[in-house]
């Protein structure tokens, strides 16, 4: 189903009606400048019970790179994600119920590639990253998560939700960002690297300062 706000008819309404969309790999990385590359792969079936191993690993792994966010070990961050990484954070607006989307078409907080993300890695290191210096304090609380097989065996779809508290400076508020995620978790060797993100924030409007932080 299109985003695509102008889409009209009979056939354009009655698909819309009730359709909410979820992530699920696309259609924001189809649509995505930089995320042609992207992998389509789905999940297949019901989550995994909470005791099966790849659950298990999938979770280790979510907590693993909430700590690496954290602690902003950012260099250690990119090894966790694989060359065809996509991660996108589309903007979220308010309609109505039948409207069948909300998220504005083509717009997005984030839209990157592993080349974008290590750039923005790289001024973080620099004099000129006046947004993170002095840094935040940064908390990433993960929960909800959910895995699913998918077709390859070598890659699992995850939910999560993401709450980050974000404290910066002594006298201006700290901020909260609310959102659901969805990955796609990639086996590389013997290590699970993250092959796309989905970020699908719980506002229209941040309150945030920026958005020199990664979710």
């Amino acid at each position: 189903m299109s985003l695509d706000a102008t889409t009209t008819g009979p056939k354009a309404a009655e698909e819309k009606v009730g359709a909410r969309p979820t992530g699920n790999g696309g259609p924001y990385s189809e649509q995505s400048r930089l995320g042609g590359h992207a992998p389509r792969t789905r999940r297949a079936g019901h989550s995994l019970p909470f005791d099966d191993p790849r659950h298990l690993q999938a979770h280790h792994w979510m907590v693993e790179e909430a700590y690496v966010l954290d602690a902003q070990n950012y260099s250690d961050w990119l090894d966790m994600l694989t060359e065809d990484v996509h991660y996108i954070m589309p903007v979220r607006v308010t309609t109505a119920l039948t409207a069948g989307y909300d998220s504005a078409p083509h717009m997005a907080h984030f839209d990157e590639n592993k080349y974008s993300l290590s750039r923005r890695v790289a001024r973080f290191l620099t004099e000129h990253a006046w947004t993170e210096d002095p840094p935040s304090r940064l908390r990433h609380h993960v929960t909800n998560v959910r895995t699913f097989a998918t077709p390859d065996p070598d890659e699992l779809v995850v939910d999560t939700a993401v709450l980050l508290y974000r404290s910066r400076g002594d006298v201006r508020e700290a901020s909260v960002i609310s959102a659901g995620r969805e990955d796609l978790l990639r086996r590389v060797g013997e290590v699970w690297q993250l092959a796309r993100r989905t970020i699908l924030v719980d506002d229209s409007v941040l309150r945030t300062q920026n958005l020199a932080v990664f979710l």
